[in-house]
This record gives structure tokens, sequence and C-alpha cells, in this order.
């Protein structure tokens, strides 16, 4: 199967903070960021793959700063690395005041996401092809995220077998 660039799964995607999706501070709801933190990355991973995806996982967040009401989301996603049919997929995300033009770094995660074929059935994911040195060691590091992931969900299965 051929591979392809990283640059061809760069997905790019903006919302305004809108007051349905505030909590009671005034704040974009934490959860409406993950929503669109999955958005992003499914698109991203789609357009790499070209078959549907679906969440199989999603990495601890952070919310470094609030994104308040009529606030700008910003976000990019690009795959890092394809293992066979999962992949990981990275999302970060920026707030813009646009009154003021600051732009802030506020949250970035790291999905996993499955390649499916048209019945839902796992199927092969074209490999990824890093070119730049970011997208090197993003490869890299996806690797070991992979290694952690795999122990956690072994670790998480035995405690649900030890629970029943």
């Amino acid at each position: 199967m051929e591979g392809r660039p990283v640059r061809e799964s760069i997905s790019e995607y903006t919302e305004t903070a809108l007051p349905t999706d505030a909590n009671p501070l005034g704040n974009l709801l934490g959860g409406r960021i993950m929503h669109l933190v999955d958005v992003a990355g499914a698109i991203a991973a789609t357009r790499h793959t070209r078959r549907p995806v679906v969440t199989a996982s999603v990495d601890h967040m952070n919310f470094l700063y609030p994104v308040h009401i009529g606030q700008l989301v910003l976000l990019r996603a690009s795959v890092n690395r394809v293992f066979r049919t999962s992949m990981e997929v990275g999302v970060k995300v920026w707030v813009e005041d646009l009154r003021t033009g600051v732009v802030r770094h506020t949250s970035s995660a790291y999905l996993t996401f499955v390649c499916l074929d048209d019945k839902g059935e796992r199927v092969a994911a074209p490999p990824v092809i890093p070119e730049t040195e970011t997208e090197k060691r993003r490869y890299e590091e996806a690797g070991l995220r992979r290694e952690y992931r795999l122990e956690m969900r072994d670790r998480a299965r035995s405690r649900e077998i030890k629970d029943r």
C-alpha cells in the first residue's frame, strides 16, 4: 500500500465560541472543545485514509486558557503515525481574541482513530510519510505514546476481569 505525506492529512477548523456552549462564567465548555478536537482529528484521519474512521482513544487534555464567548477557536490536526488499522492524530487548539488579535495556545491532544471499510470492519490504513524534522519527531514520539496506551488498555482490561 502506497504511503501518503503528513501534509495531505492536515485539517484546519475554526469556530466562534457561542453563548449556547458556555458555562455560567461565560467560557466555552471543555466538553465543547473536546468535541471540536474530535471533529478536527477525524477530518485529518479521513483525509489520510479516504475511508471512514472511528475514535478509539483520546489522551489527556489540559485547558491552559479559557475560551470566552465571542472568541475564535482554531484547531489544526494531522496524522502523526499509522500503525496498521489505527493511527495517531495530533490536534492543537488556539484561541484568538478577535478584538485584540491575540492568539494563545489553549489545548493539545493526541487521538487514536481506527480505519474502517464500508461494512464497518477494521482495514489497513495507508502508511504516513513524515517529511519535515518536526513530522519525523512526532512520528517517533507517537510510537512511544502507543506503547503507553496499549499498556494502560491492558491494565484496564485486567482490572475489569478482576472486578467481575
